[in-house]
């Protein structure tokens, strides 16, 4: 007879944690949208701008971040509908997320560095030294997701 008390006590607390959970994902689902929302809009400002003041390669360096940024951010909101849909934790969205950064910030440091106009013997052993960890993190996260994608998964 003890427990059945304590079982319903149980359920009432998981259902409990539960609710709280999904008010917590819809809120950060909110804030990523609104977050993108931000970011592609100050992008089309930032593309105006670029457009009618003169082609700069800062700016268009400027967009290019804006636009990954943005990319990484509705990917992280597609993280958070998978989370909230099926209350488990999905590791290729995260993978998604940090494959996009490593690309991002591979574009912006090529873009950054070819805008230079006379870089010095050290700046050029600095960013090829990120470039060459950059490479090998991405080739990392694919052979992550590829390996995960060939895995079945619970309906198979």
């Amino acid at each position: 007879m003890e427990r059945e008390p304590r079982s319903r006590t149980r359920g009432f607390i998981s259902t409990a944690f539960t609710r709280a959970q999904d008010v917590v994902y819809v809120a950060l689902g909110v804030l990523l949208a609104l977050s993108a929302a931000a970011i592609v809009i100050h992008g089309g400002i930032d593309l105006v701008h670029a457009v009618f003041g003169g082609v700069d390669v800062r700016a268009i360096v400027t967009l290019l971040d804006r636009i990954l940024l943005a990319l990484m951010v509705v990917e992280l909101l597609y993280t958070v509908q998978v989370s909230f849909r099926e209350h488990t934790l999905v590791p290729e969205p995260f993978l998604l997320v940090a494959l996009i950064a490593a690309v991002r910030r591979i574009l912006v440091i090529t873009a950054e560095f070819g805008a230079q106009t006379r870089p010095d013997d050290k700046l050029f052993r600095q960013v090829m030294s990120e470039l060459g960890l950059l490479t090998v993190l991405i080739v990392v996260l694919v052979v992550a997701l590829v390996i995960l994608r060939k895995q079945p998964t619970a309906a198979e």
